[in-house]
């Protein structure tokens, strides 16, 4: 999908107004409305919703929690599992019961429903995550809702999402969503927690400058549940970041989907920023961990930032763990900070024996000269804005 260079509109009803591949996300807070169990009528009302989306043309990926949940309800557990076998079980037991709970709520709508369960391997790895995109595009094609939760049954610490709000995130980039709406079980983003301060007041808009972290530290998920508001305001960030316009709202308040299309001043609204970013830069940033490093000098950091440059040889000062060609690598700056992540052109050993020469010296060292970059600009994702929304491990 190419870049959109647009101003932004001026209000959510600009935003909205051309939609038309929607995620959302519905949490076990929402599904439970509260309990230990799944509650069968706020699932059908939700079903109704998105059947009706996909009436009007709109094409609608759920990612839904609630496999543990249901699992509970099926085992008679009154309480969340907490270690980790246990929580696993209790998963697989609960996602065979959350689907069919979902095929029975869709049913009257005569609308088809498919299981899709991810782990984050799946899209740290290009080519599970252009796997994964290609199913769920197919999905879409075909007319069928896929219905997206992490696969809690394989996924230990190492791989896991940590909550649906960042898987959600993250399947609206790898989709190239026009909007995604994150269904939970307060109004939007509040100003102090509305349960426990009566002064607190609903935040309508956010913009990317605005600094509002501080909102939302103090509280936990529900019962039913892991994810709190930090983690939403973390997937929005995530989202818009990416350019897809994002609203956290309640997903107790009937006909808030149609509310939100609408452009009606319902939950939060997150603005994106002014452009979308490319399908590989998405990636990128978002899903891919990086295999090695490349430490730059002071100025390659300022051409790659300021400069829009690609990454050559004669910047380069060392290398941190092995990587090959093709690899993801961070880019860090001689402070010991990733600035940037890109793939790499050539391998470590390449890069050590061409590091501080001029691109026209590449052959003349290691035979071959396939690229004068080390990593190429269009290979390239600057992070220094993605800060709070990368997944910066090194």
């Amino acid at each position: 999908m190419t870049s959109r260079k647009a101003s932004p509109p001026a209000d959510r009803r600009d935003w909205l107004a051309h939609a038309k591949r929607v995620v959302v996300k519905v949490g076990s807070g929402v599904l439970s409305r509260g309990g230990i169990s799944l509650h069968r009528p706020t699932m059908a009302g939700l079903a109704s919703a998105l059947a009706g989306l996909r009436t009007r043309g709109m094409e609608v990926i759920l990612v839904s929690s609630g496999a543990i949940l249901a699992g509970m309800e099926a085992l008679g557990l009154t309480e969340r599992p907490r270690d980790l076998p246990l929580k696993q079980a209790t998963a697989a037991v609960g996602q065979s019961h959350l689907m069919r709970a979902y095929e029975e709520a869709f049913q009257p709508c005569g609308q088809r429903v498919a299981q899709i369960l991810l782990t984050r391997e799946d899209l740290r790895h290009r080519g599970r995550y252009l796997n994964a995109r290609n199913t769920l595009f197919t999905l879409l094609r075909l007319g069928i809702v896929p219905i997206v939760n992490e696969n809690d049954t394989v996924a230990v610490q190492e791989i896991q999402f940590g909550d649906n709000d960042t898987l959600s995130a993250l399947v609206a980039n790898l989709t190239e969503a026009d909007l995604l709406v994150i269904l939970t079980d307060t109004e939007g983003l509040f100003t102090a927690d509305p349960r426990r301060d009566p002064s607190a007041r609903l935040i309508p808009l956010v913009r990317p400058q605005d600094a509002v972290t501080s909102f939302c530290a103090e509280e936990a998920g529900s019962a039913a549940g892991i994810g709190g508001m930090s983690s939403k305001v973390l997937a929005a960030r995530r989202a818009t970041t990416a350019g897809i316009p994002t609203v956290v709202a309640s997903g107790l308040k009937e006909g808030v989907l149609e509310a939100i299309l609408r452009g009606a001043e319902a939950g939060t609204f997150f603005v994106p920023s002014r452009s979308r970013m490319q399908s590989r830069k998405r990636w990128l940033a978002f899903a891919s961990v990086p295999r090695g490093g490349i430490v730059v000098d002071a100025g390659a950091r300022r051409a790659l930032v300021s400069g829009g440059k690609s990454l050559l040889p004669s910047g380069i000062r060392t290398t941190r763990r092995s990587f090959r060609a093709g690899d993801v690598v961070s880019l860090v700056d001689p402070e010991d900070r990733e600035f940037a992540r890109g793939l790499a052109n050539y391998s470590r050993d390449e890069v050590e024996k061409i590091k501080g020469l001029k691109s026209h010296e590449i052959a003349a060292v290691l035979g071959h000269k396939p690229y004068d970059e080390v990593v190429h600009r269009d290979n390239l994702v600057i992070l220094e804005n993605l800060q709070a929304t990368a997944d910066t491990q090194r």
